[in-house]
């Protein structure tokens, strides 16, 4: 996304008010200063019945209910039709591509995010072909919805966003943004119980500093995740 255009997210849900936490910290702080601006869909106000039923059995049997292809189709279908932009739809689902770093790098560069958040045992499949661009998944974990990992998502990438952050190296110095977890930090008092501040963090030597937070992320890295640094490598 160019600096100065705003990021826009298309949330498609059947608990809008969940996302009321996106109302606070960083992400409250970038919709009110115009960043990013989110809105809420209801998959139930585009049911075709009087019940407003977005779920029904799945075909040849089975435990729980499926959501429904045609709710969730025209939701997206007056999204686009409302918006002047291309949009790229997204389905969070346990079965997508795992979100990470990298990849919240690359949705900051989109302008316009439809992201759609599906309950119950699952979601017709004809929704998926016809109308999603890509599914991500948050982690090898299940959970009730999509409505938490969309939540997640928006928080990461927004902090990627010019202007959203108070101090723009904050993004740069993140757990992952090089490939490795974010080194210790400290801060007042110096010393608490027997627990002291390192020497070095006190000294104002700026490059024994650096080098001593590049020696810890990494040491940190091996011992909690010696993954990344295969990865790295």
């Amino acid at each position: 996304m160019l600096s100065g255009m705003k990021m826009n997210f298309e949330v498609v849900t059947l608990f809008p008010e969940m996302f009321k936490a996106l109302n606070f910290g960083i992400t409250g702080r970038a919709q009110q200063n115009n960043i990013i601006n989110i809105n809420y869909w209801n998959p139930r106000d585009y049911a075709s019945d009087k019940y407003r039923r977005v779920d029904d059995r799945p075909y040849g049997g089975g435990p729980g209910m499926v959501m429904m292809v045609e709710p969730l189709h025209k939701t997206v279908e007056a999204i686009k039709s409302s918006c002047k932009n291309k949009s790229k739809v997204i389905h969070l689902s346990p079965r997508g591509r795992v979100f990470n770093q990298k990849l919240a790098d690359k949705l900051a560069k989109e302008e316009h995010l439809i992201l759609i958040a599906t309950r119950y045992e699952g979601v017709d499949q004809r929704f998926i072909d016809m109308d999603v661009d890509e599914e991500i998944s948050v982690g090898d974990y299940v959970v009730s919805g999509g409505d938490i990992p969309i939540m997640l998502l928006i928080d990461a990438v927004t902090r990627l966003l010019p202007g959203a952050l108070g101090n723009e190296d904050s993004a740069l110095q993140d757990s992952f943004s090089g490939g490795l977890l974010d080194c210790p930090h400290y801060t007042r008092p110096e010393k608490f119980l027997d627990h002291k501040v390192p020497d070095v963090l006190l000294s104002g030597d700026h490059a024994a500093i650096a080098k001593w937070r590049a020696k810890a992320a990494h040491d940190a890295t091996a011992k909690m995740r010696p993954d990344l640094l295969e990865k790295k490598t």
